[in-house]
């Protein structure tokens, strides 16, 4: 394709960057994290164009890339190819490549054009456009915790702490938002903000969490939740680059220390009216009513979303009581202890903070189950189930919400409200990808077998 035929952002991309010899194209997986093919730059024009040809399957490979044939796809059906078109404003530079390359997200369709039904994107925008039939247009962002770990493993295989590189010696500082920690680590800190930057990732606020080498990034509201979901899958993926580029790991596994506290993922959400004024802010809602029934609808979706939000068995050793992780379906104002958030900002900003998912969990997942929470809410008028949370909402684990990994998944098979907006045959599909992967798991014997019963 001449580059006068390509689209006018390639155009300024190739432009600004003329040395760019690559192109690394990729979908978002089941995980959230980028499977895809590198092109020549030269071969660009087939990526504008809906050239890229990739197996639709791929949206349903588990967490180590395997396919379980889940409904017959991937083996049965002979595995077939679809056809991707790079997305729109996702041509980006890729600063930690040896060799000037960009990236780019694809849009992978049926060869006839259909959207894939199980693509995680396609299954949140399924869900978008419900609250777009209404006249809702909800703004959506993403804070993600993190832990920067040492690139070896102690002897049982398990992460350690990163070492300071102030002093060498294996960081120990745990201060929640103490300097010392950004200080200490500022030089990825500032690669990974720059590398951000460069490929338009709208990072904000960076703050030291709770643990050694354990960080949070915030990223800017956007009006689109699936370009929101594409910016946290982003993200992940230049914060591990960058952090190897440093001589660290990065990790988001909820739960790497088990005497620490874990990593989640919060999603803040509000929602616009026709007229572009937030129907949560005070002057729209004087009597929170509105907030109020959107939170009883994350209430009464919360149990049957769990698998979404806890994707693995680490992810539920976040959830114990009294550890800085939701575990009933209170709601609260400027309170960490509750799942359901609403925080100190009034007015316009007045939002809801969904604190429930682990750091890997699917973004495009969690905030399609989000939403549709909160659209159940809005559609049906929900009250909610109990009053705002004045203190510590997690002193003991509510009874009602799967905590296990099996529990959740096996709540996917009854779970009415999610269905009707996911669609129960998706509800299936990631129940048996699930929970093949969680048997493939334990078809090895784990180290404590052997303490145990050796």
């Amino acid at each position: 394709m001449p580059k006068t035929d390509l689209p006018k952002d390639v155009q300024d991309f190739l432009a600004t960057f003329p040395k760019t010899e690559s192109v690394d194209a990729f979908v978002l997986d089941l995980a959230g994290t980028a499977l895809g093919k590198r092109y020549p730059v030269a071969e660009i024009g087939k990526l504008c164009s809906g050239g890229f040809a990739f197996p639709e399957a791929v949206f349903t490979l588990d967490v180590t890339g395997d396919c379980c044939d889940p409904q017959g796809i991937g083996f049965s059906d002979g595995d077939p190819d679809g056809l991707g078109k790079m997305v729109p404003g996702s041509l980006a530079p890729v600063p930690w490549a040896d060799e000037p390359t960009a990236q780019c997200l694809i849009d992978l369709r049926r060869v006839d054009g259909a959207p894939i039904w199980y693509d995680p994107r396609v299954v949140l925008r399924k869900v978008v456009d419900c609250l777009h039939a209404d006249g809702w247009q909800p703004v959506t962002a993403v804070e993600l915790e993190f832990f920067l770990i040492d690139p070896l493993r102690d002897d049982a295989g398990a992460p350690q702490p990163p070492k300071s590189p102030t002093t060498g010696r294996p960081s120990t500082v745990r201060k929640v938002y103490g300097m010392e920690k950004l200080e200490d680590f500022s030089a990825v800190l500032r690669a990974i903000d720059r590398a951000c930057a460069a490929q338009n990732i709208p990072t904000s606020v960076v703050s030291s969490e709770f643990a050694p080498g354990q960080f949070e990034l915030n990223l800017h509201h956007v009006d689109d939740p699936v370009t929101a979901a594409d910016h946290a899958c982003l993200l992940r993926r230049c914060v591990r680059a960058v952090a190897r580029q440093h001589g660290f790991d990065a990790t988001f596994l909820p739960k790497p220390y088990i005497d620490m506290t874990g990593s989640g993922l919060h999603a803040h959400v509000s929602v616009l009216n026709e007229a572009g004024g937030n129907i949560f802010d005070d002057a729209n809602d004087p009597d929170e009513t509105v907030i109020r029934q959107a939170i009883a609808g994350m209430q009464a979706t919360m149990a049957e979303a769990m698998a979404f939000f806890s994707p693995g068995i680490n992810g539920f050793r976040r959830f114990e009581a009294n550890y800085c992780v939701p575990v009933t379906t209170d709601w609260g104002y400027d309170n960490r202890s509750v799942a359901f958030r609403i925080p100190a900002a009034r007015g316009a900003a007045k939002r809801i903070e969904h604190r429930v998912a682990g750091a890997d969990a699917n973004p495009h997942l969690v905030l399609a189950c989000v939403l549709a929470g909160l659209h159940h809410g809005l559609k049906n008028r929900l009250a909610v189930s109990s009053d705002p949370h004045p203190g510590n909402a997690g002193y003991k684990m509510a009874r009602d919400i799967p905590f296990k990994i099996w529990d959740a998944l096996d709540r996917l098979a009854d779970a009415p409200v999610l269905g009707s907006y996911l669609g129960q045959d998706y509800l299936t599909l990631y129940r048996d990808i699930k929970q093949a992967e969680f048997n493939a798991l334990l078809d090895a014997p784990l180290r404590r077998e052997f303490d145990w019963y050796l």
